[in-house]
Formats: C-alpha cells, structure tokens, sequence
C-alpha cells in the first residue's frame, strides 16, 4: 500500500465503527461451498443487503449523521437520491431527530418516493436528470441552511463505508482479496483504507458496469461517453468524487468491468446458488469473477454484496431470462404439414421425452411457407440443456423441421 497519508485514517474507520455499534448490523461474512466449486477460488460473501434498508449505505449516512455539530442537527440535512442513499439518510436521519429532506429526480418510481416518506424525510421531486436533482439539492441547502449529506465524496461517508472493511478482515484476516462494487467510490475507498492497514498485502479491486466506467475512465484518463442504463444502477456513477479519487488511485490495485449479460447472470447465481436477493450493483463482484477467473483462480477472495433493492418485476424478468440461458426454457419454431393431428403429434413427442410445454402458437397466414405447411412456436420447460437435446433430436427425427429461437423474449 502506498504510505501516503489520507484525509481519512484507520482511525477515522474505527471511531466510525463505535458510532455505529447497535445502530448497524454487522453483516454476515460466509463462504460460498457451491460458488467456490464453480469459479475455482474461495469464495466469500459480505451481505450488506440485509442491512435495514438493504444496503452498505446507512453505514455513511449514519457516520456523517453522528458528526454534526448541534446545530447543523437542529437545522436538518439534505440529500440527493433515488436509491439506496436516500434510504440510509431518511432512516437515521428520522431516528435521531434530524429532520431530513431528500430531492429526488421527478421519474423516480412511486414505491421509492413511498418508501423514503415512511422513513421520516420530505421528498421533494425536481429535475428530470440526476444531475439537475443534484444542483438542486445544493441549491436548497444554500438557502435553507441545511448539511448536504453526500453520497460518496465526504469523508465521514467513507469512514462510515470503511467500517466494513473492519467487519471483513476480523472474520477472515488471511483473504487476499476484496472485490467491491465501484460508483463514485466512497465503499471501496473506505474499505480499502480499513483493510491495507490490517494487512498491507491484500488486494483491492474494484468492478464497475462496462457502460458506466467511473474509477477506470478516470484511472485511465478517457472520456465519458454515454451507453445508455445499467442494470447495476447502484453504481451508475458518471464521475468518480474528487476525494474519492484521490484515495482510490493510491489504495486500488485493478478495476474490472463486466458486462449486462454478466451482470443478469451473477443475480441470478446469487438467487438460485444463495437464496438471497441483490441487486445488480451487489452482484459486480461475482460477475467479475465469472468474466476474469485467471484472476481469482486459487485465491480466497471477499465479496461485498452491497444491497438488495432490485425492483420485483425486473426480478422476475431476470430469472425468466437465465432459466433461457441454462436451455431449461425455449422457444422452437416447428414447421408442419396444415392437416388434422399434426399439432397432436410434436406435443406428444415433447411430452414422450419428459418436456413440459408452456405456451403454444400456430401460424397459418403470416408466413411464407407453402400453402399446405404452417408453423407452431412451442415454448417448453425442460430438466436441463440435455434434456432439450434430447427433444429436438426426437423431433427432427420424426421428420420435423425445428429451428431454436434463442430470444430470452418470453
């Protein structure tokens, strides 16, 4: 680790952690049996989205909470949020008697704005971009003299975020390495301040979604251009914070981007594999895993699952998309002769080889197949990808034309 010294100190962390005690669940750090079979390192889970509002970031906000002067306390804080952060401030800021308002973008969804006004704080709604929000969020702050309680780019928010990594290297000192989700760097600076000075060998590396490369566009001095959502919106961060910066580029030792399809697989890894639920920011780290295993190949490595708050119906789609990936459901386009039974005698084949069919379609007009040929789209579960080989070998050899559509469009 480099010596240089930073803002925030071990002892900052520490100090952190006793404001926090009985305030804060001390997460679960458990070792993953079956996600250690599979990408051949050893495997450990930090589960920060069983916090209270399901993430690390009531660990900040608390620690920024508990360092205001009396009257920055009697005058209220404010924040600008939609996700996770806003929860954290509007919990504690409600059980401590802060009085508290967070500015949200006006498309925020209905539940979150729900969710943060039963927690105590007033919900103002401005702008239609985050950064608009954010602008105006300063500019209350201004005139009503409240404390902006920022996300990410403020020390006692970091030293908040640190106490994890205290957390961490008490249950599993000998790791040698912490994998943390990255957006505008307050965890993983934290984090890796509290966790290099326990042991200066270990390495940090941080993951970030392909489309919003924060930490590594700035590490690597490129620019910003915009790609659109991520499921791992918890982190889509456009810029990295100016103090975060300055401790990240000196403390992290790589930064991996993964992919939307390695994101969508690592949630469902940890629904199926764990039996908990994260969201997308949570499960970078695993994807990381899956898209660099020469990296983690025989190493014991943490991983900080940073929370839980995935929207349900997104959920959904997501689980319906990977049992697409596995092959246990699909889609197949089976060509036919247009006369009485034909339909009766693919379904029977399915049935015959242990297929379970979920939906069927027959098309007879809007195809450009002979007259006397039609077409069906059979959507069927089945026990696994040898399953479905199993299927479409008996198809084709009862003489049917079969083509899979490999579409997770269900």
């Amino acid at each position: 680790m480099n010596k240089k010294a930073h803002a925030v100190t071990f002892d900052d962390i520490q100090r952190a952690a006793k404001a926090l005690e009985g305030a804060i669940s001390k997460t679960p750090l458990n070792k993953s049996i079956t996600l250690s079979k599979l990408t051949g390192a050893e495997i450990y889970l930090k589960f920060e989205n069983l916090q209270f509002t399901a993430s690390f970031k009531e660990r900040g906000a608390l620690n920024k909470l508990v360092n205001l002067t009396n009257e920055q306390k009697k005058d209220g804080v404010i924040a600008a949020s939609a996700g996770n952060h806003a929860q954290g401030v509007a919990y504690h800021g409600s059980r401590l008697g802060i009085p508290t308002t967070i500015v949200m973008p006006v498309n925020t969804p209905f539940v979150k704005v729900r969710q943060t006004e039963e927690h105590g704080a007033n919900v103002v709604l401005f702008g239609e971009r985050f950064d608009e929000t954010a602008v105006h969020a300063q500019m209350l702050a201004e005139k009503k003299n409240l404390t902006l309680v920022h996300p990410f780019d403020d020390y006692d928010v970091i030293a908040g975020q640190g106490t994890i990594g205290l957390e961490v290297m008490a249950a599993c000192p000998d790791l040698d390495i912490i994998l943390v989700p990255v957006g505008g760097g307050g965890l993983i600076s934290g984090i890796a301040i509290a966790a290099k000075h326990i042991n200066p060998n270990i390495k940090i590396i941080g993951v970030q979604a392909e489309r919003f490369p924060s930490l590594y566009r700035a590490v690597h001095n490129n620019e910003y251009i915009s790609q659109g959502s991520t499921l791992a919106e918890g982190i889509a961060v456009k810029n990295i914070g100016d103090k975060t910066y300055e401790i990240c580029k000196d403390v992290v030792d790589n930064i991996l981007l993964v992919s939307e399809d390695a994101l969508e697989e690592a949630v469902c890894m940890l629904m199926t594999i764990e039996k908990t639920v994260p969201e997308g920011a949570g499960a970078a780290p695993l994807a990381a895993v899956n898209s660099y295993p020469e990296i983690f190949k025989g190493k014991k490595v943490a991983m900080i699952l940073s929370g839980g708050n995935i929207d349900p119906r997104l959920l959904a789609s997501l689980l319906m998309r990977g049992l697409v990936r596995e092959g246990r459901i699909t889609r197949l386009r089976v060509v036919l002769l247009d006369v009485p039974g034909a339909l009766a005698i693919i379904t029977k084949i399915i049935g015959d080889l242990g297929g379970n069919i979920i939906d069927v379609s027959h098309h007879r007009l809007f195809t450009e197949l002979p007259a006397k040929e039609t077409y069906s789209n059979v959507t069927l579960e089945t026990r696994d990808r040898e399953n479905l080989e199993d299927i479409l070998a008996g198809l084709r050899g009862a003489g049917f034309t079969v083509h899979v559509n490999r579409s997770s469009d269900l």
